[in-house]
């Protein structure tokens, strides 16, 4: 049952982000905003709601090591299982532009979120200093990107504003019925089975919000897209650490942090994000037998976790 729960609420999660998002383009492009600074905001934030909902939804549950560790071991898939599978594909052999402006970002909100662990809490204050440190990004970003440098696809949701305010609404309520479902079923699963809320985050909720990131890898590997996959990658770890956990920690009057995440698992988000990030700012290509090694790699510690 509990298993039933955590699949419905994927589910759930993934439908709602996606309506959201193309309700919001439509409202968004119907408001004549342009398409760079959809973007930069609508894409960005509303495919990242989802991890958002949960994380909420941990912290009001007094369950902050799902939290915490949701975004820990999403970050540690997003670079191995996630870029791996796309270097496989041959998907990450041209990163595009702005890479190594977006890896050194990712590894600042890393270090951030090393100090917080260290910390044994992200307060107010430090999660008002995360999400200023997005935003200011955000906006460097754009003021630097060309506009013809962003292409926005046309939604499937009608050209009408109205329906599109609806739909987007409709969206918002499966990502937080999606959310309550996935904590329940995570916290009965960690229960029956005597593993601790900090593993089943760092695994079952990690992995399944990494869910949507594979799927555009596979589709941008199978496209040819090369740059598709390693932005998406580094946009959302520093999502994850800068805005889910900053906005959390606002809206949850702080989150506090598991002393046994400085044992281990900072330390491999941290090992993990920093080889990429090396090898990005070299201008390594990160070829198929790196990322054999590093789905590989993924797959050990997924099953050092239960060890």
């Amino acid at each position: 049952m509990d298993w039933a729960l955590v699949i419905a609420g994927f589910v759930l999660l993934m439908t709602g982000g996606e309506v959201v998002v193309q309700g919001a383009i439509v409202i968004a492009k119907r408001m004549r905003v342009p398409p760079l600074l959809i973007g930069f905001t609508i894409v960005a934030v509303g495919t990242s709601l989802p991890e958002l909902a949960v994380s909420l939804e941990a912290v009001a549950g007094n369950q902050p090591d799902l939290a915490v560790g949701g975004v820990l071991g999403s970050n540690v898939a997003n670079v191995m299982l996630v870029l791996g599978t796309a270097s496989m594909l041959g998907a990450a052999s041209d990163p595009g532009k702005g890479v190594r402006r977006d890896a050194k970002a990712m590894m600042f909100a890393s270090f951030l979120l090393l100090g917080a662990v260290y910390l044994g809490e992200i307060s107010i204050y430090f999660g008002a200093l995360m999400l200023a440190s997005l935003i200011g990004y955000y906006a460097y970003s754009y003021f630097n990107t060309k506009e013809e440098d962003s292409e926005i696809e046309d939604s499937w949701v009608p050209d009408n504003i109205a329906i599109a305010t609806l739909v987007t609404a409709i969206g918002g309520v499966l990502i937080w019925k999606g959310a309550d479902l996935l904590i329940e079923g995570a916290t009965g699963i960690a229960t029956s089975m005597g593993i601790s809320e900090a593993i089943i985050g760092l695994s079952v909720i990690a992995l399944g919000t990494s869910l949507p990131e594979l799927a555009v890898t596979i589709v941008a590997g199978l496209r040819g897209q090369g740059g598709v996959a390693v932005g998406n990658v580094l946009g959302s770890n520093m999502m994850n650490i800068l805005g889910i956990l900053g906005v959390t920690a606002l809206i949850g009057g702080g989150i506090s942090v598991n002393p046994g995440f400085a044992e281990r698992d900072i330390w491999v988000m941290l090992l993990t994000s920093g080889l990429v990030a090396a090898m990005l700012l070299d201008d390594r290509e990160i070829g198929r037998r790196t990322g054999f090694s590093m789905v590989a790699g993924y797959i050990l510690y997924m099953a050092y976790l239960y060890l």
